[in-house]
């Protein structure tokens, strides 16, 4: 965890110094860290390999003293408050005054932490509980006490927020906090119950996992991926530190007879390659195989054929009704956890709404056991507590009284002294849906929508399924020129969905238009896209395209037609057009070759360029952060980064309305110096020898042909510059050539079929 924490903070651009102990009879004193820094490059912990460079590997017994310009001492040690209290007495003796201190303890209390350490060094300390792994996992929770001085915990709110872009919820000072207290009881609850009740793996998992909106690893794979061996030491810390009459205390899954016999037996989970679950057979034949909990052995996955499951699907509440193995147990598992979360509630947070992100983001639930409660109806609920002679907690009761535990559509809740509360966010985090609350649509289609977002500013929504562009997208994106200007100074694109910018153009349409041979329709839906995506760039005023999540093919052209982007930093972008037979149509092309010619380090002249872009195109590079994107030429050096997801639209906001304000005026057109024929010949023999070397098929090498004669400009005098304009038009007769050919139809079709790219 302490060098994911590390990786995170140089992810931002932060200096690190990453101090571990000295193993023993060791000639590199630092080894234990320096490994940690190459563990965190091979399984991605930072965002780009360059950023390993921020952080310097140390030992605690030479090198304590780098810790004094430290403005945040992390501690990551192992969960010992003895090894715990001799470190933090070692760096109060050199850390500067004001210096922040916290500990990523999981479930020791922060009181006990700072027992006998003095009111300097318990005013400056918080416990900083990330999830791992630290890169990805957005929750952190902070925790401090009255003797913390309010500065301190401002501050190390904003950095976890601003710098390391997560979302931070204040717990109590209590065992496990808030995520781990009711994580650990759910866990508990949905793999004792599952047991006790004779259902299998994988009837469990379909139970405990959609239906509650819980991944589909459900709970024992959950297990498996959190590590069986892990369990024991994590619930024996939670144990001990809770009161006797805690219903956890009866939750004893590391005491129960499977799995002290799986851990013997070493199926620890996927890190030992079997646990729940186990992959039997070998290459092609592999298939998943399941531990019998009964006889403990391996046997094939079998389907899952309850009728509860099989009739309610996701529909929790009809699920609870039935009253087979299967409703039984979805409705012991809900009740047990709505019940513990209300009973517990008052102790670890303020309100409700906190305790369900908690395990939102910390358990990637869909929502949290309040939410939950009130898709099933809380007085459903309490009255079946009530009648199977079970105690309704009060927060339930007050929950049944109010009519659930969120109102008006989430911006009113409980909290947990049963007052209602009222949503606020930080400042600087925007959704869209505060944006525009209360107002009615600019303009609007059945794919897309214009907003007043306020400040002037106008928000382009894509309203399809992971923002795909279709041709109403794309016929509403050319009025925008004439719609913004009405009342309007700058104009923001996207913003709206977490998951996607856009996935790209509407792969289903444009096969149908393939299928049905549909020649001049598809002519007219690139030319139009282009058309549109132009209009963009030209526009009078400001357009900042907010962008999270993925932004591929047409997504990633959008994106690169706006004067600007406001980018979250776990950007997934790409041109990926070559992995189904054709190449970047919307003027992706052109808008990378005008990138790399005006990019600072170009050099080499119009042939380096336009092979640096081949190579990235051709070989239809994803960039996994926006770190990367910035390498391979998908974004500009001005373009901006934002660490945290939920502050992106409010920065396009702020970007758009600076760049209106400071007298905005568009771009000329482009003119750009092609290498011509000869170059092309070099892409396309480049392509050919992978193909010699089997790394390449036949139709890639067609495919690569019509790229190197879009950017090398087909028949282009490398000494006469060449009008943008011409780049479009020879990605249309690229597209339109493509288009002919059977294996990439065959592609599209696999692509849309399975996700994955075909090999033809």
């Amino acid at each position: 965890m302490g060098s994911g924490i590390a990786a995170q903070f140089a992810n931002a651009g932060v200096p690190v110094v990453l101090l571990d102990v000295v193993p023993a009879g060791a000639s590199n004193r630092s080894v234990l860290a320096e490994s940690a820094i190459a563990r965190q490059l091979k399984v991605g912990g930072f965002m780009h390999p360059d950023q390993a460079a921020l952080v310097t590997p140390g030992n605690i017994d030479d090198h304590l003293g780098l810790v004094a310009d430290a403005d945040w001492i992390v501690e990551a040690v192992v969960e010992n408050e003895a090894i715990k209290h001799d470190i933090y007495q070692r760096l109060d003796a050199v850390r500067k005054s004001g210096s922040m201190v916290s500990s990523n303890t999981s479930t020791i209390p922060r009181a006990q932490l700072i027992a006998g350490l003095g009111e300097r060094f318990a005013g400056d300390f918080v416990v900083s509980h990330f999830f791992n792994p630290p890169r990805y996992m957005r929750l952190l929770e902070i925790v401090s006490g009255a003797d913390t001085r309010m500065e301190i915990v401002e501050r190390v709110r904003l950095a976890g927020d601003i710098v390391l872009g997560k979302t931070v919820i204040n717990c109590r000072d209590t065992p496990g906090f808030v995520a781990n207290r009711v994580g650990c009881y759910w866990m508990s609850v949905a793999a004792l119950e599952a047991i006790a009740l004779g259902l299998s793996v994988e009837e469990a998992d379909a139970i405990a996992g959609p239906p509650f909106g819980v991944p589909a690893t459900g709970i024992f794979g959950l297990i498996d991926l959190v590590g069986l061996d892990l369990i024991p030491s994590v619930w024996a810390s939670l144990r001990s530190a809770l009161p006797a009459d805690d219903p956890f205390q009866v939750c004893d899954l590391p005491g129960h007879a499977v799995l002290r016999r799986m851990v013997a037996e070493g199926r620890l989970g996927r890190k030992a390659g079997a646990g729940f679950y186990r992959m039997g057979g070998q290459g092609t034949s592999r298939n998943r195989e399941v531990y019998d909990l009964a006889s403990a052995s391996y046997r094939p996955a079998q389907p899952v054929t309850l009728e509860s499951v099989t009739a309610a699907g996701r529909d929790l509440a009809r699920l609870c009704e039935f009253d087979d193995r299967g409703g039984r147990y979805a409705w012991r598992v809900l009740s047990r956890v709505v019940s513990y979360a209300a009973r517990v509630g008052p102790e670890i947070a303020d309100d409700i709404a906190t305790i369900d992100l908690g395990m939102q983001l910390g358990y990637n639930w869909a929502a949290g056991p309040f939410a939950l409660a009130d898709r099933v109806g809380v007085a459903r609920i309490a009255e079946r507590l009530a009648a199977d002679g079970e105690a309704v907690p009060e927060l339930l009761a007050q929950a049944v009284s109010a009519g659930g535990f969120y109102q008006e559509s989430g911006r009113r809740f409980l909290g947990t002294d049963g007052r209602a509360r009222v949503r606020q966010r930080p400042q600087g985090v925007l959704t869209l849906a505060d944006a525009i609350e209360g107002r009615a649509s600019v303009a609007e289609n059945a794919s897309a929508a214009l907003w007043d977002i306020g400040n002037g500013v106008a928000c382009l929504e894509l309203r399809t399924k992971l923002n795909v562009i279709d041709e109403r997208v794309i016929e509403f994106i050319e009025r925008l020129p004439h719609e913004v200007p009405r009342g309007f100074r700058a104009l923001v694109v996207g913003g709206c969905n977490s998951r996607a910018f856009s996935a790209g153009a509407n792969l289903e349409f444009f096969i149908g238009l393939i299928e049905r041979g549909e020649h001049a329709a598809i002519e007219r839906f690139i030319q139009s896209g282009q058309h549109a995506f132009r209009s963009l760039m030209l526009a009078p005023f400001p357009v900042v395209a907010a962008v999270s999540g993925m932004a591929l093919g047409g997504g990633c052209e959008l994106m690169m037609h706006c004067s600007a982007a406001v980018v979250h930093a776990e950007l997934m972008v790409g041109l990926p057009e070559a992995r189904v037979g054709i190449v970047p149509g919307w003027g992706g092309c052109a808008r990378m070759l005008a990138r790399a010619s005006a990019a600072p380090a170009s050099g080499g002249g119009p042939a380096a360029v336009a092979s640096r872009v081949f190579e990235t195109l051709s070989m239809a590079t994803l960039s996994r952060s926006a770190l990367e994107a910035g390498q391979h030429g998908y974004l500009r050096a001005t373009d901006t980064i934002v660490m945290n997801p939920d502050r992106v639209l409010a920065a396009a906001r702020d970007q758009a309305l600076a760049m209106a304000e400071a007298g905005y005026r568009p771009p000329e057109a482009a003119a750009l110096a092609l290498p011509g024929r000869s170059a092309r010949m070099a892409l396309v023999n480049f392509v050919h020898g992978h193909a010699i070397a089997g790394r390449a098929s036949k139709h890639d090498e067609v495919v690569a042909g019509a790229l190197a004669t879009v950017l090398t400009g087909g028949e282009a005098d490398p000494l006469a510059p060449v009008a943008e304009e011409r780049v479009y038009r020879l990605e249309c007769e690229a597209v339109l050539a493509l288009t002919d050919k059977s294996e990439t139809l065959a592609r599209m079709r696999h692509m849309l079929a399975t996700g994955k790219p075909l090999r033809n």
